[in-house]
């Protein structure tokens, strides 16, 4: 058995053998478990918390000995938040924006970028008044030019160890949460870059981009059969590299300038020929920039999986690189040196780190910037080997020797190079005035942050050695001991000894049983401590209610004691209820039990005796009393209500119901038993008669049975055929023996029907409805020709003799007929059929649409997908069926769906038939579907349709793709900036996706 447990019993034994009229004050500290002796400290390990005098444990171990003050605050130092002694300043990452600050601190540590966008004309200018920076708001940058202005100058002359980019992510736009690619970001920052800048008046900072990062390239075209050269002219501010089966970043160029054969189908027009003509094609670099920005491409588009995947192999390039044999006109200094190494941690292309590795153009030292951290290389040299070791790749291939100075990476995506010949700078870049007076002032917000944060730990200290002194006082003094004692929670005791909280006000209040004093049962998480201490803690924190020796509260154990009295004795009278329950009953002694009551006696009595301390029960072994949420205790209330004793035999009048078979006679003796714990459960003797209203009632019943019977059998003896379904009339097939025929709702017929069968389970039709087939205006819904088709379920024809005597039998509000009459004087005559009343064009067209509608608005219906192979459709075994839902939306798919209703997967015809998304053709009826903004609905996809695939034959070299280039669609960039890029192109097939 638990300590806990047997703690409880041998608090409780006495009970056994004193009465609750004879329980002493002995007796209730014994309860209260006031006679178990204190622990001690070094002997017992952990608080007991079912001994109210053990006072170990409950958090002393930290406050006793000597203590470090560093314990007394969480506060770091806020020298840690200063800048290092020539060091630079991180960038703090937003959530998913280790991307954006790896490309801050290369553009940052370009120089010549730096002093072009401090010559920029700013509003701060209006800013900032004669006698300096207004102090009363702060400053907002107005354009991506300000806030690099902004951004640069913090990092250049901030005190800070890391400063903050949100506002200029969130001047670009840039969701926080999401990684983007980051060689897409680049291009498009620099075109957006590019754009602001060429607004300037100043040629130095006008064409700085151009003068930095952009150079020329040709693609040059020679006809095989004249030899006429074509060129096409394109700036470029980064070279796009193929990694994919190469070793070397040489490599990588020579492939991107290779040669390219124009044959077959993939023939060259030639003008001066003019025909298509064998013809090869190839880059020529014409002028490189100062800034060389080679971008390898390490994510990749995979066609098998419609998604992007990062290519782990290893590149390896040199910290010198001569371009010279790679331009068109020699002779120029074309000698490069590796400035920064942009690194991407991960396995994945969309998730990962972002860190770079950059250069001081000033001192040549090479330093790694990740976010908020900066770390100085040893030795000015580039040091990769430590991140390649970080990621493990999925490949077992092993990392190539490089000699010295090279370098070997599987994860640089991109490398940037600065001109050799270009001269060192000798001095650094100015930060103008009106930043500097900007960052001036932040660097005092700072330092006055400094001194807060050293005051705050100072402060804390101070209250941590009070603390320190008080606990070290009052501990000592906590057992009780013979002296007086009260009762303190122990979960307050441990928030006291808690040095991460504040210590609140003692509250006693849900130890408290319902006569207000201390309850038994939760003795468990209370602690007895002396009065001495007690004085103390209310003196210094308040709080109450105090609870000393007078609030033992002898009500709830003398309750107690009652409860475990009986509770023992259940098990005697369980046996002894048993065996008068074998004994007939004589004369009219006896009284009514509910079988269901007998059967469940004893443990409704236990679970009667255990309600009794219901707030105890609720609150066992839980802190302070937390109690049952009202929902389970609504539910536990409905529970107990259902299982009241002998309310099994109640009618719904309160009195004993009629049926016999579900109660039992019972003697007075069994029942006397009974009573001992059930006083308030219904007595009905032997004698009592059954509720009267429910006889009527039951009679009545009978009566009604009988009655329905009859009409059953009256109706369906006259109408025979309508219940049998036989002999019917059909419109189809027009009988020749009448003229007219007469129409009921099916719905009608089928209650009938039911009626006819199970009399006394359903209720009698009175009436036929046939205004549900009439439109409001009083005309029929329904043409000739639909009622013989797929309106025929919905109708009933009836014999004319039928229509008699349903017209007797029931109460008819509309009649409804079709009458055949032959019109013409030629033999054989023209035979017309029409109805009575006549049909309603308009209501009629009004019911094809909305069950048009109807038809396209579904979920979980299964459409099917055929291929189309050379103009003939093929269906695999494993040819997808799709569960799709015909009115989902863009924004639907966004929200939580329930179990059951899943979202349309079109990729599974990528799994079944071996096509990717971006080659899928789809298509129904000769319609192609292509709107990406349509719903399956409105496209006349409905359940069982059958959909019709295609596929485009890949392509496999994108570099051939030059016409393409010309006409793509420009991609959305930063707040409405557009440029043209190659990868919007499989844009397509997201339509199919969304269908």
């Amino acid at each position: 058995m638990a300590p806990r447990l047997q703690l409880e019993k041998a608090a409780w034994r006495w009970a056994e053998t004193v009465r609750p009229e004879e329980v002493s004050q002995e007796h209730i500290e014994t309860a209260y478990r006031i006679w178990l002796e204190p622990c001690i400290r070094g002997v017992c390990r952990r608080n007991c918390k079912g001994n109210p005098n053990c006072l170990v444990g409950i958090g002393e171990h930290i406050w006793l000995g000597e203590i470090d003050e560093n314990s007394f605050h969480n506060i770091d130092d806020p020298n840690c938040e200063r800048r290092k002694k020539n060091s630079f300043v991180g960038l703090t990452n937003l959530g998913a924006t280790c991307y954006v600050n790896t490309f801050l601190q290369v553009w940052f540590l370009n120089l010549e970028l730096r002093q072009a966008l401090y010559l920029c004309p700013s509003t701060c200018s209006d800013y900032v008044l004669g006698d300096g920076i207004q102090e009363e708001k702060d400053y907002e940058p107005q354009t991506i030019c300000e806030h690099l202005q902004y951004l640069f100058a913090l990092l250049q002359n901030s005190n800070r160890r890391y400063i903050d980019p949100s506002g200029f992510v969130k001047a670009l736009g840039l969701d926080t949460g999401q990684q983007q690619d980051a060689q897409e970001f680049s291009k498009l920052f620099m075109s957006l870059l590019e754009d602001t800048l060429s607004k300037q008046k100043n040629p130095d900072v006008r064409n700085i981009v151009q003068q930095q990062f952009c150079g020329e390239y040709a693609y040059v075209t020679v006809c095989n059969q004249c030899g006429r050269e074509s060129k096409l002219l394109s700036k470029f501010y980064e070279l796009e590299l193929n990694i994919q089966g190469h070793k070397q970043l040489t490599d990588c160029i020579s492939e991107f300038l290779k040669e390219e054969k124009l044959e077959g189908d993939n023939r060259y027009f030639c003008e001066n020929c003019q025909s298509k003509q064998n013809a090869t094609r190839k880059i020529r670099l014409l002028s490189l920039p100062c800034t060389l920005n080679l971008q390898l491409m390490r994510f990749v588009f995979d066609r098998q999986t419609g998604h992007k995947k990062k290519l782990n192999t290893y590149i390896g390039f040199s910290e010198i690189l001569d371009m010279e044999p790679y331009v068109e006109h020699k002779g120029g200094s074309y000698v490069y040196e590796l400035s920064a190494v942009l690194i991407h941690r991960g396995v994945s292309a969309y998730s990962g780190h972002y860190i770079a590795h950059v250069k001081d153009p000033q001192s040549g030292e090479w330093y790694k910037f990740n976010d908020e951290d900066i770390e100085k290389m040893e030795g000015k040299k580039l040091q990769l080997g430590i991140e390649e070791d970080l990621e493990p790749s999925k490949s077992q291939t092993r990392k190539p020797k490089c000699g010295k100075g090279t370098h070997c990476s599987r994860n640089a995506y991109m490398l940037v190079y600065r001109l050799q010949t270009q001269e060192k700078p000798n001095t650094a870049v100015q930060v103008p005035a009106f930043l500097q007076e900007l960052v001036d002032r932040d660097n005092s917000k700072f330092e006055e942050w400094c001194i807060e944060m050293a005051e705050m730990r100072k402060q804390s200290v101070d209250k941590g050695k009070a603390k320190h002194e008080e606990v070290k006082e009052l501990y000592q003094r906590l057992p009780a001991g013979a002296e007086p004692y009260e009762f303190v929670s122990l979960e307050w005791l441990q928030k006291w000894l808690d040095e991460s909280t504040p210590t609140k006000p003692i509250d006693n209040h849900a130890c408290l049983c319902s006569h207000d004093k201390l309850h038994p049962d939760k003795i468990s998480i209370m602690k007895r401590i002396s009065e001495y201490a007690a004085d103390i803690f209310y003196s210094r924190y308040g709080g109450g209610p105090r609870l000393t020796v007078k609030a033992l509260c002898k009500e709830c154990v003398v309750e107690r004691c009652r409860v475990l009295r009986l509770k023992n004795q259940l098990n005697e009278d369980y046996k002894t209820v048993n065996n008068l329950l074998k004994a007939a009953v004589k004369g009219n002694d006896g009284f009514w039990v509910g079988k269901s009551s007998l059967r469940s006696w004893r443990q409704l009595a236990l679970e009667q005796l255990d309600e009794q301390d219901g707030d105890a029960e609720q609150s066992n072994g839980k802190m302070n009393g937390s109690t049952l949420n009202k929902d389970e205790s609504k539910e536990e209330r409905k529970e107990e209500e259902e299982l009241n004793f002998n309310e099994d035999i109640l009618c719904p009048h309160g009195e004993l119901c009629i049926s016999e078979n579900e109660r039992r006679l019972v003697s007075k003796e069994a029942w006397s038993k009974l009573q001992q714990y059930f006083p308030k459960a219904p007595e009905f003797p032997s004698y009592k008669e059954c509720c009267s209203q429910c006889k009527i009632l039951e009679r009545e019943g009978e009566e009604n049975e009988a009655l329905h019977k009859m009409i059953a059998n009256e109706q369906k003896t006259s109408l025979p055929n309508l219940f049998q379904d036989k002999n019917r009339p059909c419109l189809s097939n027009w009988p020749e023996d009448t003229d007219v025929l007469y129409i009921v709702s099916q719905f009608f017929v089928e209650e009938w029907r039911k009626f006819v069968r199970k009399p006394t389970r359903c209720s009698p039709v009175s009436s036929v409805g046939n205004s549900a087939l009439l439109c409001p205006h009083g005309g029929l819904m329904f043409t000739f020709a639909s009622m013989t088709k797929e309106d025929s379920k919905l109708i009933a024809l009836i014999w004319p003799s039928e229509w008699q005597m349903i017209q007797k039998l029931f109460v008819v509000d509309h009649v409804i007929k079709i009458m055949r009459i032959e019109v013409g004087d030629v033999n054989p005559s023209e035979t017309q059929y029409i109805s009575e009343p006549k049909l309603c064009p308009e209501c009629r067209e009004g019911l094809l649409c909305q069950q048009q509608r109807d038809l396209r608005e579904y979920t979980q219906a299964t459409i099917y997908v055929h291929k189309v192979v050379d103009n003939k459709k093929v269906m695999k075994d494993s040819a997808p069926e799709l569960n799709v839902s015909s009115s989902e939306t863009e924004e639907d798919k966004e929200e939580a769906k329930p179990d059951g209703e899943k979202d349309p997967d079109f990729n599974q015809i990528m799994h079944a038939f071996s096509v990717a998304p971006f080659d899928q053709n789809l298509s129904i009826d000769g319609k192609i579907l292509s709107d990406d903004c349509a719903t399956l609905g409105t496209l006349g996809v409905i359940p069982e349709s059958v959909i019709l695939l295609k596929a485009d034959e890949p392509i496999a070299d994108y570099a051939a793709m030059d016409d393409v280039m010309q006409v793509c669609m420009p991609e959305e960039g930063f707040k409405g900036f557009s440029c043209c890029c190659l990868d919007s192109l499989p844009a397509t097939p997201e339509a199919h996706g969304r269908l």
